[in-house]
């Protein structure tokens, strides 16, 4: 295998990561938790 190959294998895997990120970021699924821990700083003790 030549270094290029792989840093483009490496490229796709990473790319695939960041797709796998931000469709998790943005699920409806999650917003709920989102919206509980963004207003953890603003609770007083």
């Amino acid at each position: 295998m030549d270094i290029n190959v792989l840093r483009s294998i490496f490229t796709v895997v990473c790319l695939c990561v960041f797709v796998g990120v931000t469709a998790w970021a943005f699920s409806r699924r999650n917003k709920s938790q989102f919206e509980e821990a963004a207003r953890l700083p603003l609770q007083e003790d």
